[in-house]
């Protein structure tokens, strides 16, 4: 095994200290955990064992039990009882800076692309604590995702952290790709968990394309990788993008996904003995994805804009894990099937989707104009299977007939092409038109946090829940 390009100089500086000689012997193997006796470990740090052969295999501390240390395996491989493990006195860390852009690397750093190393990267350890609460900026401007339903009707602040919950084959992939590429963000941060194969190479040439991978950083661990390499590769992404946050830089983080995440640290908990508990995850699942999260957000100086993307099996978001997100982050984009399967892409139901920090981010004439839209879309739903039989009576319901009117014009705006980007000021003045509403009254449509007209805006969007 090949450890992280920037680890080997402090491997060398080790070799003749003590800690490059602790070792001990495996006395256990149970399916990706490891068991050693005789050696101990930092939790977090790496090790070393070998398989049969005699080729490395990457071995991560996870804990420790009766005086014997608990590992989890990084790389595929086997390795027997009675092998010898050697400590490296150094933690799984991930590259950031310029010369990371436009590359594709796992979760411990190594290029998947055919690059070169990461020498010249600067490395930061993958497990980091969140950024303290009064030291991070408050959210005042809005970022662009080049998706019009997002930008004009559930728009997001720049550090705002956010959900796209949807079942599977629903576009969840298409609609990250298409906010790479139509960000107003510096950088692309895109951690890919979990996936297939297949899907990773997919995403990279046609959802992403070539022009985006270059301001992007791509980190991948498939799902054929062990679980505690799925669970690194989270850590890591989210390490890199904090490397650009304190360079001052915006950050886009498109995570996909957390479902996965969990599933991999479930795997992880029930092998080390924690109890199952809510649909067989154990408790660290329900502590470590908010801390990994938490991670994300504005700081001192740049921000992170944060996208995770949540599987709910048979489109049900009452999951452990849908709940959980809800629950910590700042708003959440459900993606619909019943809106996939009529044509509509991206399948976003705007009506059981929410922005919560919308109301400080768009000018009042913005604000106004997505409260009429989605007040039109909750009339159509409501008398749509009266319209469907022919039992509505037109005149009956002004809200109504002003949505049969104004419906087909509503899903040519929220219907986009997977490959079209709609830059952020043609998006408002499309919607405000939409809405009949005189667009020459309209200030600044990116950046107007703080305005007073935000302000009165705020108190119209109470509603919301927190």
């Amino acid at each position: 095994m090949n450890l992280p390009a920037g680890v080997h100089s402090m491997l060398e500086a080790a070799a003749t200290a003590d800690v490059y000689r602790r070792t001990g012997t495996i006395v256990r193997i149970t399916g990706e955990t490891v068991t050693a006796r005789g050696i101990n470990l930092r939790p977090g740090e790496l090790a070393i064992a070998e398989d049969p052969s005699g080729r490395p295999i990457a071995l991560q501390a996870t804990g420790s039990h009766g005086g014997e240390a608990i590992l989890s395996s990084l790389d595929r491989g086997t390795v027997t009882a009675g092998a010898r493990i050697l400590a490296t006195g150094v933690l799984a860390s991930a590259p950031t800076g310029p010369s990371a852009l436009g590359r594709v690397i796992d979760a411990l750093g190594r290029p998947l692309d055919g690059g070169f190393d990461l020498d010249a990267a600067r490395w930061a350890p993958s497990a980091a604590e969140p950024p303290e609460p009064l030291t991070r900026r408050p959210i005042v401007g809005a970022v662009a995702t080049g998706v019009r339903a997002i930008d004009g009707l559930l728009t997001l602040g720049r550090g705002q952290r956010v959900g796209v919950f949807a079942g599977s084959g629903v576009g969840k992939s298409t609609l990250l790709g298409m906010m790479a590429r139509g960000t107003s963000a510096d950088v692309n941060v895109i951690a890919l968990v979990g996936e297939r194969g297949r899907e990773v190479r997919d995403f990279i040439e046609r959802d992403l394309g070539p022009d985006a991978l270059r301001k992007s950083v791509v980190v991948t661990a498939t799902g054929d990788t062990p679980a505690a390499m799925r669970v690194t590769a989270a850590n890591a992404a989210t390490a890199i993008a904090e490397g650009f946050r304190d360079d001052g830089r915006d950050v886009l983080l498109l995570f996909d996904s957390l479902t996965r995440v969990a599933i991999a640290q479930r795997e992880i908990g029930l092998a080390a003995g924690e109890p199952p508990a809510m649909r067989g995850y154990p408790p660290s699942v329900f502590s470590r994805l908010p801390h990994l999260m938490e991670r994300s957000g504005p700081g001192a100086t740049g921000s992170i804009t944060a996208v995770y993307t949540i599987l709910v099996d048979g489109d049900d978001m009452e999951d452990p894990i849908a709940d959980l997100a809800r629950a910590t982050l700042d708003g959440h984009i459900v993606l619909d099937r019943a809106l996939a399967n009529s044509g509509q892409y991206p399948p976003i139901n705007v009506l059981t989707s929410v922005s919560r920090l919308m109301p400080r981010l768009v000018d009042g004439l913005h604000g106004q104009a997505a409260r009429h839209i989605r007040s039109l879309l909750a009339a159509y739903n409501e008398a749509r299977d009266l319209v469907n039989i022919g039992a509505y009576v037109s005149g009956s319901d002004p809200a109504v007939d002003e949505s049969l009117h104004l419906m087909p014009a509503i899903r040519a705006f929220l219907q986009q092409d997977a490959v079209g980007i709609a830059p952020f000021e043609d998006t408002v003045a499309a919607l405000l038109d939409l809405a009949g509403i005189d667009a020459a009254q309209m200030g600044d449509p990116v950046a107007t946090g703080g305005t007073a007209e935000a302000e009165a805006v705020e108190g119209e969007f109470a509603e919301v829940p927190a």
